[in-house]
């Protein structure tokens, strides 16, 4: 995906394709945002095989937060919530 996304940046550059194109070919690239379950959460950091705590600093917020979330107190939303999905797509390694 990031080469294709590459070559059509590349068309834009040279005027081959227009910025509404090359905006809508932007928002199919980008991870899915929707909200996760308290389970969801849980199930992210345990197949990652980290502590709440270990957890907490890769997302750069406490650990209660993380706590809170996984008993469905809180949800996550923002920053936050892009980097849960990313680290349920692509691992802990993705944003270490």
């Amino acid at each position: 995906m990031a080469s294709i996304h590459e070559t059509m940046e590349s068309l834009y550059k040279i005027g081959t394709i227009d910025k509404k194109t090359m905006h809508r070919f932007d928002d199919a690239c980008l991870t899915p945002i929707h909200p996760l379950t308290p389970e969801e959460i849980r199930n992210i950091r345990e197949r990652e095989k980290v502590s709440q705590s270990v957890f907490s600093h890769y997302l750069n917020v406490t650990t209660g937060l993380i706590s809170k979330w996984e008993q469905g107190e809180r949800k996550p939303s923002g920053a936050s919530l892009k980097l849960l999905l990313l680290v349920s797509k692509k691992g802990l390694a993705a944003i270490a």
